[in-house]
C-alpha cells in the first residue's frame, strides 16, 4: 500500500505568501510555478507505516548503492583528464564515495528512517541539515569546506531517491511559467526562452549577477534573494513575480490576481507607448546626438534588438557558444552563429566581445578548474592568452563574420600595454594565415577595441588610447573592483555602487584619455541601461551607449529631455562631491526637474 502523507492535496486551496527579494528584471510575472531542480528541490515528508519501514531502509540502500556507482564511474573520467587537473578531481570523488560507505551522514539517515518513521528523502535533507549546522558551528576552514561536499553528497542522494536526472531542461517549459529556484547559473539562463518564461524568482542571487544581467536582457520580469521562497513554493501554483518592486507573490488569491493583471496591463501600455519612439532620432533637446546600441547575451534577441530601434550592437557575449555543452565549438560553429546575427543585423555595426569566461561564468568544455578567486583569477583576456587555440579559433570566426557586415572586435579585462599588443599580434598572425590559404578577408578589417573594466586599466587609458581604434566601459566590472565588492555576494552586494566618487572619475579619466585620442568611447555596463543615470553619462562626454534592448526606449525618451549642456554642468558638479548619496541627491534633482518635459 501506498504511504499517506500529511501533506495538502494539489486541490486544496493555501494561504497566500507574499515575498520580497531584490528587483532584477522590471515588469509582471503571473504564471505556473516551475520548481528547477538544482539538487534540493522541496521533497515531501511523510510517515512510514510500521510494516513498510524495512522497504524505506532497502529503498534508501540502493539510492546509496546508485550514488556509488555514478561516483566510481567519474572517478575513472576522471582519472584519463590530463594529470594534476585528473588527479585532483578524483580524490574529491573519491572523498564523496566514501561518505556513501558508512559514515555519519549515511548512519543518521538510516537511523531516521527506522526510529522516526519518515521517508528516506525527508531523512536525507533532515540529516544534511543536522550536520551542516553542526560544521557551520565550527571555527575551521577545513571543517567549513566539508559543507559542500555534504551538500553534494546528500544532492546526489536525493536524485537517485526520485530517480531524477541531475538537471532539468528549461528551453521548453510551458507558456508562461514562472520558474523558481534557490538560484540559476548563468548556463542555466542561457536556456531560457523569454516567449515562454512568465517570470524568473530565486532565492539567492544579486541585482548585479550575470544571471540577473542575462533575466534583464531577455525582458524577464525576475526577483532574486527572495527569502524563503523554495520552503514556500509548490509545482503548478499559481504565482505572480513583481519584477519591478521585488515582490513574489504564491498562491495569490483572486483579488490579488485581479491587481497584478491590471498592473500588468499598464505596464505593456508603457512599454508599448515607449515604442513609438522606435525611430525618431537620439537626440538631446540642444541637439547632440546620443547613440543607443543594444548588448546581447544570446542570439535569439537579435530581432528584439531591431524591434527596440538600436542602431547597432554595442556588446555580443560571445561566452553562449561556450556554454551547455561538452565540447568546444569548432571555427566553423562559431562562424555560422556569428555570421547569422552580422547579417540579421542588416548592415548596423556589431561588436563582438572575445571569450569571456572565468567567475561565474565558467563553461564545462574548457574544463577549467575555478581558483580561490575566480573573479581575479584566469579569465577574459588572460584566459586567451594561456589558452592562444581558442583565441586564434574565434578570430578566425570573427573574420569569417565581418566579411558579411560591420563588425568590431572587443578585447575584455585588459589591464597592461602588453596584454593588448600580444593580442593584436595573434591576430595578426590568423590574418596572415588566411592570406597564405587564399582565405578572404572582410575589408576594411574589424576594429579592435578594449574594454575598461578594470582600475588598472583606467588609469592608464591615455597609453592604451594609443593602442587601441575604440573603448568600451564595462561600469559593471570597474565598479567591483574599484570598491572590491564581489557583485554576486548577497552579503555584500548592496554596498555595490555605480554612483561611488571613485567609479565616476574613472570612467571621467577614461572618457578624456579616449577624446584626446580621437576614438570612440562607450558605456556598455548596467549604467547605460538606466534613464536615471542618462543625464550623468551624457553630462561625463559619453554619446554612445550600450544596453538591454527592452531599456533602449526608456533610455532614448530620458536623452529627448535632457540639456547636453545643463548635463555637463551636473556632471561637473557631481565629480566635487564627497560620496555617492550626495551624488545621487544632485541627480534626483536633476531629473526630478526634466521628467515632467515632453520628448519631441
Amino acid at each position: 500500500m501506498d504511504p499517506v502523507t500529511d501533506d495538502d492535496t494539489p486541490d486544496e486551496p493555501r494561504d497566500m505568501v507574499r515575498l520580497t527579494g531584490v528587483s532584477v528584471g522590471p515588469g509582471f510575472g503571473i504564471g505556473t510555478v516551475y520548481l528547477h531542480d538544482g539538487g534540493l528541490a522541496p521533497i515531501p515528508e511523510y510517515r512510514i507505516p510500521v510494516g513498510l519501514v524495512e522497504r524505506e531502509r532497502l529503498r534508501f540502500a540502493d539510492s546509496a548503492d546508485r550514488s556509488i556507482k555514478e561516483l566510481g564511474a567519474l572517478v575513472q573520467r576522471a582519472r584519463a583528464m590530463p594529470a594534476e587537473a585528473g588527479e585532483e578531481l578524483a580524490c574529491i570523488l573519491e572523498a564523496y564515495e566514501q561518505m556513501l560507505r558508512g559514515s555519519r551522514l549515511v548512519r543518521g539517515v538510516d537511523h531516521r528512517i527506522s526510529h522516526e518513521r519518515i521517508n528516506a528523502e525527508a531523512a536525507v535533507r533532515t540529516e544534511m541539515g543536522e550536520l551542516i549546522g553542526a560544521f557551520a558551528a565550527v571555527d575551521d576552514e577545513y571543517v567549513s569546506a566539508r559543507i559542500d561536499d555534504i551538500r553534494e553528497v546528500g544532492r546526489r542522494l536525493i536524485r537517485n531517491l526520485a530517480r531524477r536526472p541531475r538537471s532539468t531542461g528549461l528551453g521548453a517549459l510551458p507558456r508562461g511559467t514562472v520558474i523558481v529556484a534557490e538560484e540559476l547559473s548563468p548556463a542555466d539562463a542561457a536556456q531560457l526562452n523569454p516567449r515562454l518564461v512568465g517570470g524568473l524568482v530565486t532565492g539567492l542571487g544579486a541585482r548585479q549577477s550575470h544571471t540577473a544581467i542575462m533575466a534583464r536582457s531577455l525582458g524577464l520580469p525576475a526577483v532574486m534573494a527572495a527569502t524563503g521562497v523554495m520552503r514556500h513554493a509548490r509545482a503548478g501554483a499559481k504565482a505572480v513575480v513583481d519584477g519591478s518592486e521585488g515582490v513574489v507573490i504564491l498562491d495569490p488569491d483572486a483579488e490579488t490576481l485581479a491587481l497584478y493583471r491590471d498592473r500588468r496591463v499598464g505596464f505593456l501600455r508603457t512599454r508599448r507607448n515607449l515604442q513609438r519612439l522606435r525611430d525618431v532620432p537620439s537626440v538631446t533637446r540642444d541637439r547632440v546626438a546620443v547613440h543607443l546600441n543594444a548588448n546581447i547575451e544570446l542570439p535569439t534577441e537579435a530581432e528584439s534588438v531591431l524591434q527596440a530601434g538600436a542602431e547597432g550592437i554595442g556588446l555580443v557575449r560571445s561566452e553562449f557558444m561556450f556554454m551547455n555543452r561538452k565540447t568546444l565549438p569548432t571555427e566553423d560553429e562559431q562562424a555560422a552563429a556569428l555570421t547569422t546575427l552580422v547579417e540579421q543585423m542588416r548592415g548596423r555595426t556589431v561588436t563582438i566581445r572575445t571569450l569571456d569566461l572565468g567567475g561565474e561564468k565558467l563553461g564545462d568544455a574548457l574544463d577549467i578548474k575555478p581558483g580561490t578567486n575566480p573573479s581575479l583569477g584566469l579569465r577574459a583576456v588572460r584566459l586567451s592568452l594561456v589558452r592562444r587555440d581558442l583565441l586564434r579559433t574565434q578570430f578566425a570566426a570573427i573574420l569569417r563574420a565581418a566579411w558579411h557586415g560591420p563588425t568590431r572586435i572587443l578585447i575584455p579585462m585588459v589591464c597592461t600595454i602588453d596584454e593588448l599588443t600580444t593580442t593584436k599580434a595573434v591576430l595578426a598572425e590568423v590574418v596572415a594565415d588566411f592570406r597564405a590559404r587564399g582565405r578572404p578577408l572582410p575589408d576594411p578589417m574589424p576594429p579592435v577595441g578594449v574594454m575598461i573594466e578594470v582600475p588598472a586599466a583606467a588609469l592608464s587609458a591615455d597609453a592604451l588610447a594609443r593602442e587601441s581604434d575604440f573603448f568600451a566601459i564595462g561600469t559593471n566590472d570597474l565598479t567591483q573592483y574599484a570598491l572590491a565588492i564581489d557583485r554576486t555576494d548577497e552579503a555584500v552586494a548592496h554596498l555595490y555602487d555605480p554612483l561611488h566618487p571613485a567609479v565616476l572619475r574613472l570612467m571621467h579619466f577614461t572618457t578624456g584619455a579616449a577624446q584626446a585620442a580621437g576614438i570612440p568611447v562607450s558605456v556598455c555596463g548596467e549604467m547605460a541601461g538606466d534613464p536615471r543615470l542618462t543625464p550623468l553619462l551624457i553630462g561625463l562626454g559619453l554619446r554612445d551607449l550600450s544596453m538591454a534592448a527592452i531599456a533602449i526606449p526608456a533610455v532614448k525618451q530620458r536623452v529627448r529631455r535632457i540639456s547636453a549642456g545643463k548635463a555637463h554642468a551636473l556632471a561637473h558638479q557631481a565629480l566635487g562631491q564627497p560620496d555617492a548619496a550626495r551624488i545621487a541627491a544632485l541627480l534626483d534633482h536633476f531629473n526630478a526637474g526634466i521628467t515632467g518635459s515632453g520628448g519631441r
